[in-house]
């Protein structure tokens, strides 16, 4: 596998670091992870096909880019991968033809099926498509052994619209897939969170999909504001410091779920991602060191032999942490960084709402979470 990677910044490319022997020429796919702004002004697709002729270009829009072993903003990540053993196609679904989200997932990978396939790869709009609901569809006829991974689209922190493109200039609705096929590759997957959870578990007894009306018998606002104390007059914001943890039975493994809008009126909270009813849920609270260790342990687990370091890293870590950590967020990319070693290419972005295996090795949406894929290709 041979890499090439570049940003645009200050109205102009800058190269980051091309592999020996990368050819524009032979590349197969180019990730493009941008500010929605940004990528909304130029035809970025138009100049990405004319660099890398042969190549799927994925264009997603960020709630901030990794590159550089930092967190940046207002920029354009580019990514060009030249497999040397490996083949990929493509799948896309406009989510305005589907009546439910989990059927717009099941066409991405009936379309993806087939010998050797290892993994897909996914990148969906974030504000129009239910991410719980698509992956269940993705999982629905999936063999156990293919992985799945990837993110929903980052608009910032102003939860306006966001745009993906495949092979064309990024628009909404969009969700684009890529299933990468042979025995030669080696996938590697990790996640995690480093949230605290403090408090009572408790069981969700009034929901719909993602809006939560109760948990342990009472209104949600209400008991979620007890625990908050001095935090709960800086609602909303605040709520991206106290996430929940959720699982749907006592033995599923949690996942993470941020809190994007609150109901004053009747006491309810609007998450991305489903809540279900008969769920049980904890608080959770930042722990900055965390986690920044939970990003370093994410990348840990994604190395099969911790002696061989992966060709690429991708990182797809949520706004919320970004919004938690500060300035201190470069820190979560540089303890990734510190993994892998200067070998590995590391690109991705901030986003809302991480796809990712769980422990058990079915694919989930989560929050709030530092999730990381490595590829590499076996010599």
């Amino acid at each position: 596998m041979k890499i090439t990677q570049s940003f645009y910044a200050g109205d102009r490319w800058h190269n980051l670091d091309t592999s020996e022997g990368f050819s524009a020429e032979q590349a197969q796919l180019v990730l493009v992870f941008g500010e929605r702004t940004l990528l909304e002004q130029g035809h970025w697709y138009a100049n990405f096909k004319e660099t890398y002729p042969a190549a799927s270009v994925l264009l997603c829009s960020t709630s901030g880019e990794i590159y550089q072993s930092a967190a940046h903003e207002g920029t354009v990540v580019a990514t060009a991968i030249q497999f040397e053993k490996t083949q990929i196609r493509k799948a896309q679904a406009t989510i305005s033809n589907y009546q439910q989200s989990f059927e717009a997932g099941k066409s991405l990978s009936a379309a993806l099926q087939g010998d050797d396939l290892k993994m897909i790869f996914v990148l969906s709009d974030g504000s129009k498509v239910n991410g719980s609901d698509l992956i269940k569809g993705i999982n629905e006829n999936l063999s156990p052994h293919v992985s799945v991974s990837g993110g929903l689209a980052g608009d910032a922190a102003r939860f306006e619209k966001t745009v993906v493109g495949l092979d064309a200039d990024p628009t909404e609705g969009q969700i684009v897939a890529i299933g990468l096929y042979g025995k030669d590759l080696e996938v590697g997957h990790g996640t995690m969170g480093g949230w605290d959870v403090f408090g009572p578990e408790r069981q969700i007894t009034k929901s719909s999909y993602n809006i939560l009306y109760e948990f342990g018998g009472k209104k949600a606002l209400d008991l979620y504001k007890e625990y908050l104390g001095k935090y709960a007059s800086e609602l909303p914001g605040a709520a991206l410091l106290f996430p929940l943890s959720m699982k749907t039975s006592q033995d599923a493994e949690p996942v993470v779920r941020t809190i994007l809008s609150i109901d004053e009126n009747d006491g309810s909270m609007v998450f991305a991602g489903e809540m279900p009813e008969g769920a049980y849920v904890n608080l959770m609270k930042a722990n900055f060191d965390r986690l920044i260790d939970a990003a370093a342990t994410a990348a840990e687990q994604t190395l099969q032999n911790p002696d061989k370091k992966p060709d690429l890293a991708i990182l797809v870590s949520c706004v919320g942490r970004r919004l938690a950590l500060g300035q201190r967020i470069d820190e979560e990319i540089e303890a990734a960084k510190e993994i892998f070693g200067e070998h590995t290419f590391m690109t991705g972005f901030y986003s809302y709402g991480e796809i990712s295996p769980l422990a058990t090795g079915k694919c989930d949406l989560h929050n709030q979470t530092m999730t990381i894929t490595t590829l590499t290709e076996s010599k």
